[in-house]
């Protein structure tokens, strides 16, 4: 497997040709690398302006590692072929590297620019990516990799030390200022070439001794121009590393790259709004930093946001009045660490009241409301103490729990919220304080602890009786003068007292059903399963010619082709078990086939659309104009199904072994409307980016089907 290593923008706040200066400095050998035994130059050319500078050096490294392994091996020291490409017209270094010792065997690349800033000319980026794949090496590929990891991290932490190293070490020389390239003809007499060598006297501009005390650690000294400094920026919108450790934490040189490189993958692939930084690194914790866990995790959640607009839950509902009087929760301050806390009186709360008076699907809209403000007020805590606050407190008191609270559906609505946030919010709980529990809280534990992470779980401190009084209790997490009064403090606590629920505002099944409270089905999108060997396939009659099918589907797992046939005779209603008759579930989506296996193409229904190749996390809107009436059927197919052809299609009873198989599977989430002619227009302003072109009529196809036809479609990647 190939390891990639993505650094962010690392920012000097010092001009280009200083830092160049300081940079060379680094050869033929560097003591701040022990590693860096030594290096030639083996190639060498200037242009004869002097812009450009190409260095091309073989680099030779101890690298730190078993000496079993280095026996086995046959070498003592590994080299690699660097080459610097100094462009002093453009104000860029590439630098390139490669490994020249087993490059047969392992392949390691380097690529490191720096350049100069897009909002300040007198400052400089850097930054720097890798790719480390081993092919083979003795039988010890895990252990190369893990020591090649580790001694690549560390010279990384280094190498911002390094550079600053030099500054200070130009500073004390006297060297402040290094003036930049200018073409011969309008350079002056004295020779230009010294400037990044040996400080010279013409070059260097001395600073009074004041400022020289100061150091470089200090702000930067005021540009020539006196243009005002803009504040640290992330060009070309990458993130920055003073960035990152002022808003997400101190990250290691690894989990800075896994953020950059799933970020940089959601900008390339999603359409619409990327999640903040913040959200994309929560979904990297909860997975231990593995970027293909936490994509596949947090595509999910984006798809569930989108399909539920839960980004919109703050500003569009309003929770229903018996929430707000019953309810025994609400934000109170913070903690000692600057933590947003909520505080559930869970004991004093009628959860069977509460699902009677409003159901399950209100709870769990209200407890995503709540985790959605949680995120609002991290990101203030996080500007109000300048540090970064990702995650909040929740203390519980469970005073006055009892059997009451065990009801079966109200533990079934608690189990499935704990199961929706568990999957949308990870790593957002700091901690989770428990007070007060009472005996009968083992079985409420017992019942709901297998559905929390065990991450999570790490997070709770359970306390019994006054026991959250003494030593290691609340005093050690919360400030004394916001403790709530019910909790013997002297902060008012504006919760809601909660207690019971009257039972005339109980609702009966039928009304809640009715009362539209179902989050799930407020959604004008369908979900689906396709799988190999079994589209999916929907139904849309057409009555009057010129009508306008369209779609908007995205591909949520897999890749599909998109069809679409046309068909003068209805076909079959799709059995409801078609696939749980062979014992066979669709979980995550229906799965309905509609195109009878006794059907020819050709003869009992064509192809009216050039079939369209769809990838997943793609996003595709389209229509068809129609010339003929009759039974229009849009199916979504696995990928490598071969083509249609004049035979019957695959059904589930030619493919029931390969059904098991999760490569096998896609998901699709779709959403079909059928437009009159005069309305068209109208509704295509509202479709993004269309264009034409996107299907042509098949050369196989019937008179039914060689009618007028033609589709818009747009897409784009959205994850």
């Amino acid at each position: 497997m190939v390891q990639k290593y993505q650094s962010p923008v690392r920012v000097y706040k010092h001009p280009f040709e200083l830092i160049m200066a300081a940079y060379e400095r680094r050869f033929p050998t560097c003591p701040l690398i022990p590693m860096f035994v030594d290096s030639d130059t083996v190639n060498e050319f200037k242009s004869e302006d002097g812009a450009i500078h190409v260095t091309e050096r073989r680099c030779k490294l101890d690298i730190d590692a078993p000496r079993l392994l280095k026996k086995i091996a046959g070498v003592d020291y590994v080299y690699f072929i660097q080459k610097n490409s100094l462009n002093s017209r453009e104000r860029t270094l590439h630098i390139e590297a490669r490994n020249e010792t087993f490059s047969n065997r392992v392949i390691i690349n380097e690529h490191c620019c720096y350049s100069v800033h897009p909002e300040n000319e007198d400052w400089t980026c850097f930054e720097q990516s890798a790719s480390l794949d081993i092919k083979s090496f003795f039988g010890f590929e895990s252990t190369v990799e893990k020591i090649a990891m580790k001694q690549y991290t560390s010279n990384i932490k280094k190498g911002k030390e390094i550079i600053e190293y030099y500054l200070r070490q130009l500073e004390e020389e006297g060297i402040t200022f290094v003036p930049r390239w200018t073409p011969p003809s309008l350079a002056p007499s004295s020779e230009m070439s010294s400037s990044c060598k040996k400080p010279a006297a013409p070059l260097a501009v001395v600073v009074p001794d004041p400022a020289l005390k100061e150091g470089l650690s200090s702000e930067p000294l005021s540009t020539p121009s006196g243009v005002p400094e803009p504040a640290v920026g992330t060009p070309d919108d990458k993130l920055d590393a003073d960035y990152i450790k002022r808003y997400l934490g101190d990250l290691t040189p690894l989990q800075e790259s896994c953020l950059i490189r799933l970020r940089q993958w959601l900008q390339e692939t999603h359409k619409g709004k990327i999640p903040k930084d913040e959200h994309i690194l929560r979904f990297l914790r909860a997975r231990d930093f593995n970027i293909d866990k936490a994509r596949e995790t947090l595509c999910q959640s984006l798809t569930w946001r989108k399909q539920h607009q839960v980004d919109y839950i703050l500003d569009t509902w309003q929770p229903p009045q018996v929430l707000q009087d019953y309810y025994a929760g609400g934000w109170h301050h913070h903690d000692k660490d600057g933590r947003p806390l909520y505080v559930l009186r869970l004991g004093q709360m009628d959860t069977k009241g509460l699902v009677r008076a409003l159901g399950e699907e209100a709870l769990l809209r209200y407890v995503l409301s709540i985790n959605e403000e949680g995120l609002r007020r991290c990101e203030e805590n996080t500007k109000v103490f300048g540090r970064p606050i990702s995650s909040w407190t929740c203390l519980v008191d469970l005073e006055g729990l009892n059997m009451r609270h065990l009801w079966r559906p109200g533990v079934k609505a608690l189990l499935r919220i704990i199961e929706v946030v568990e999957a949308n919010y990870p790593e957002t709980l700091g901690r989770l304080l428990i007070l007060r529990a009472p005996r009968v809280f083992p079985v409420l534990w017992t019942l709901v602890s297998p559905f929390i992470d065990d991450n999570t779980r790490r997070k709770f401190l359970i306390y019994a009786g006054n026991d959250y009084q003494g030593p290691g209790g609340l005093l050690d997490y919360i400030d004394k003068e916001i403790i709530p009064d019910f909790l013997s403090g002297e902060c008012m606590c504006e919760v809601p007292e909660g207690g019971l629920v009257p039972k005339s505002l109980y609702r009966t099944a039928e009304e809640l059903e009715n009362e539209d409270l179902k989050l799930w089905t407020e959604t004008i999108y369908q979900s689906a399963s396709v799988f190999k060997g079994a589209p999916h396939e929907i139904l849309v009659q057409i009555v009057d010619a010129s009508s306008v099918i369209t779609w908007d589907f995205d591909v949520c797992k897999g890749d599909i082709v998109f069809n679409i046939y046309h068909s003068k005779r209805s076909p079959q209603p799709p059995k409801k078990d078609s696939l749980g008759a062979h014992s066979i579930t669709s979980p995550g989506g229906n799965n309905a086939q509609l195109i009878d296996r006794i059907w020819q193409l050709g003869r009992d229904y064509s192809l009216v659309e050039s079939p369209l190749i769809c990838r997943e996390g793609e996003s595709v809107q389209g229509s068809h104009v129609t010339r003929w009436p009759g039974f229009y059927i849009l199916q979504w197919k696995f990928h490598s199904m071969p083509a249609c052809a004049a035979t019957s299609l695959p059904r589930v009873d030619d493919v029931l072994a390969s059904l098991q198989v999760s490569s096998h599977k896609c998901k699709v989430m779709y959403y079909t409307e059928v437009i009159g002619s005069e309305d068209f227009r109208g509704s295509m302003t509202s479709l993004e980016s269309s264009h034409s072109g996107f299907s042509q009529l098949s050369a196989a196809t019937t008179s039914s089907s060689q009618s007028y036809s033609s589709s818009m479609v747009s897409r784009w990647r959205f994850c």
